[in-house]
């Protein structure tokens, strides 16, 4: 493709200019279009000619964009939303506009001891020995199924080993309340997962997982224990279930995406414990860690688990296989990646990790106050209290019906996204609160119209 410099220059002051304004201005909320508007009014953008860099950025800035909602706007609710700081946005351009490959320590050593550094901060927070390390992947998803991949050939090797078959089927032990991904891996793995009860509280207990390993006809290899449940933000009793290896053979791993970050405060921390005995665990930046999308941190206690479990072999990949340097390819389902753990870096460089721990702090005891504000309303329930930052709470007399036009009215005002959800097959609502920038005012208005 022949550019010339001028048409380059051109272009990309005009993208950093448009990027720069996103950056320092408070961003509309956004929303959904049609799409048959979308058909209208973008649908002339692909041509044999090209139509240049000016109306082709004008489409994005006046069709795309806005037919998407910001979720790093402080009225993001659902889900899980995303808080980037601008400096981690701003650095993840100039990630992909150095080309940094960042499977393989031979082409990309800076940026993978950058993201090592990272990992080792994690891994020394959430309590891993020493040598623990691992990977950034794209996310929660990813990062599980590499996990449990690792677990099951850990498993593998035990039993051979031993001089034991491979067993008829393969089993993962986890909560009822696990994330979907789960059982999406238990899928594409093909192996069985034992569904366990969780407690009143929500959370899966020591008890509960001992029956299942006791009772169950399939070879478990691996429990799963949730540092944050998506629904609630449920922490599992994660010390009670690692106190179980004392006593059985399995591989845990705890899958803390969105609430392990929770971690980082002192008023979260204690709900932890046990989070030192994982043989692997996963946070993803992208959520509580104000990195951009998308990054997941995947962490071996022993990461040679997860190399030899991953590392891919063929002859054009000799160069690189054969030596002992840490390439991010070795350590889960991916050979070529981005260095999606230089933004997370930067932005720690830039700020420290003191202000990382109060914006956590801050998260989670407006959820608090927010859960005491609901108490205090006869028209409103608080469906459990928070542990961490998400709130679930019914209005009481209202249908499904009512929730959804609810949410519909907020969004179209720009107040907010708060997609109506539910527990038990009863509907409610749920706000996510990790973005440091949503206030207890905006929280508040939205409390009032439901009136």
């Amino acid at each position: 493709m022949h550019v010339t410099s001028d048409e380059t220059a051109h272009a990309v002051d005009l993208i950093l200019a448009r990027a720069r304004e996103r950056l320092l201005t408070d961003p509309p909320l956004g929303g959904t279009t049609k799409d048959s508007d979308l058909l209208e009014f973008a649908s002339g953008a692909l041509t044999e000619q090209g139509i240049g860099v000016q109306a082709a950025l004008g489409i994005f800035a006046d069709v795309l964009s806005p037919a998407c909602v910001a979720a790093d706007h402080p009225g993001y609710l659902s889900f899980i939303p995303a808080a980037p700081t601008k400096t981690a946005t701003a650095f993840d351009m100039l990630v992909s506009a150095s080309a940094v490959f960042g499977g393989f320590w031979r082409v990309g050593s800076g940026a993978i001891f950058a993201e090592n550094q990272v990992l080792d901060w994690l891994a020394r927070e959430f309590g891993l020995p020493p040598g623990a390390g691992g990977t950034f992947v794209q996310g929660g998803t990813q990062g599980n199924l590499s996990a449990l991949v690792a677990a099951r050939e850990s498993a593998r090797r035990s039993r051979a080993r031993l001089g034991l078959s491979a067993p008829a089927r393969w089993a993962i032990i986890a909560s009822a309340d696990a994330h979907s991904s789960v059982r999406s891996v238990a899928r594409i793995m093909d192996v069985d997962v034992v569904p366990v009860r969780p407690s009143s509280t929500g959370a899966l207990e020591a008890g509960s997982v001992r029956e299942a390993l006791d009772s169950t006809d399939v070879t478990v290899f691996a429990v799963v224990a949730t540092a944050g449940s998506t629904n609630f933000g449920t922490v599992d009793d994660i010390a009670s279930i690692a106190a179980l290896k004392d006593e059985y053979t399995f591989w845990l791993h705890v899958d803390g995406a969105y609430g392990l970050a929770g971690m980082l405060s002192p008023v979260g921390r204690p709900l932890f414990a046990g989070v030192e005995r994982a043989d692997s665990l996963i946070v993803d930046p992208h959520k509580w860690l104000f990195a951009p999308f998308d990054a997941c941190a995947l962490i071996y206690r022993d990461p040679e688990e997860g190399r030899r479990a991953h590392t891919q072999r063929a002859e054009y990949l000799d160069a690189v296989t054969q030596t002992a340097d840490w390439s991010a390819a070795d350590y889960a389902v991916h050979l070529t990646r981005r260095a999606r753990g230089l933004p997370l870096w930067f932005s720690l460089a830039t700020h420290g990790a003191g202000a990382y721990r109060d914006a956590v702090t801050a998260c989670i005891e407006l959820a608090r106050e927010i859960a005491d504000e609901i108490n205090l309303r006869p028209h409103l329930r608080l469906v459990r209290d928070p542990q961490l930052s998400i709130v679930v709470f019914e209005r009481i007399g209202w249908t499904q019906d009512d929730y959804d036009s609810w949410a519909a009215l907020q969004l179209s005002t720009g107040r907010a996204l708060v997609t109506p959800s539910s527990h038990n097959s009863v509907p409610n609502l749920r706000l996510a609160i990790i973005n440091p920038l949503t206030t207890r005012e905006l929280l508040l208005e939205l409390l009032d119209s439901m009136s």
